[in-house]
């Protein structure tokens, strides 16, 4: 049994076709700074690098950081 933790940096977007699109990077550092984030984000969406079904990226929805603790109560006996 373990107990294991872990961080992601979810960055979501909105589309021309009026939709999201999420993006998840893992551990990002621990200063990070939400000016950073969207300087980031408005660079993405300037590069026109993403088309989705929906269209291309047109704007910043959401910036979140989430940290998730794994408790695992049970873990099978090894063969």
């Amino acid at each position: 049994m373990a107990v294991t933790t872990s961080r992601v940096l979810r960055l979501t977007f909105t589309t021309a076709g009026g939709k999201t699109l999420a993006i998840t990077i893992p551990n990002p550092r621990e200063d990070l700074q939400q000016a950073e984030a969207v300087a980031a984000m408005d660079s993405i969406i300037a590069s026109d690098l993403f088309l989705t079904s929906s269209g291309a990226l047109t704007g910043i929805r959401d910036i979140r950081v989430i940290d998730t603790t794994t408790n695992d109560l049970f873990d099978p006996p090894q063969a």
